[in-house]
């Protein structure tokens, strides 16, 4: 049996852990069935399994066909009609279109692709902030630092920009005949 695709580097090393995915089946009453546990579970469990990288291939109990794709889409649905949503109206139009597309199967690993980009720069930057923290002996005072090197450029900025609106003011007072300083008393006649 092959365990489910679109696997990340972390899975697939968990992967060498088991040697074969968790077979969940799917009776006609549309219940899932784990038979690694020996309980019926919920999408909401499937997902819990898909956030630990724990391998999986779902099957329909009368035919023993896959259906992985089709029950992570299920996952995907439920999610999405939750508060915040992933997809917008116009990326999943985006998507629809090209299903029957000759460009169906690139923009499918266009998409696939594209995810694992952002999963690997996620964890670069992860990375990156647990160096600059981990080499601090105290990481809440690392951030204090830094914080506080940033005000003077902060000051600094906000000077010229308010170096340059005094500028910008005075000058449109000139060409408006608008005198600087105090206002004067009105003449008496």
């Amino acid at each position: 049996m092959m365990p489910c695709s679109n696997r990340t580097a972390t899975n697939q090393s968990n992967e060498g852990l088991m040697s074969e995915p968790r077979i969940i089946k799917k009776y006609p009453n549309r219940r899932l069935y784990d038979t690694h546990i020996s309980r019926y579970i919920t999408l909401e469990e499937i997902r819990q399994l898909v956030l630990q990288n724990i391998p999986f291939r779902v099957e329909d109990k009368r035919t023993h066909e896959d259906i992985t794709r089709s029950i992570l889409l299920q996952v995907i649905a439920e999610q999405e009609e939750g508060g915040n949503p992933i997809f917008t109206t116009d990326l999943l139009r985006f998507i629809i279109r090209y299903y029957g597309d000759p460009m169906q199967n690139s923009i499918g690993r266009y998409l696939e692709l594209s995810a694992q980009l952002f999963q690997e720069q996620q964890h670069h930057f992860a990375d990156q902030l647990r160096e600059l923290l981990g080499q601090a002996q105290q990481p809440i005072q690392a951030l204090k630092e830094l914080a506080e090197r940033q005000v003077p450029i902060w000051r600094s900025v906000r000077a010229e920009f308010l170096r340059n609106l005094s500028s910008k003011a005075k000058s449109i007072k000139r060409r408006a005949g608008i005198e600087d300083g105090p206002p004067r008393p009105p003449a008496r006649d």
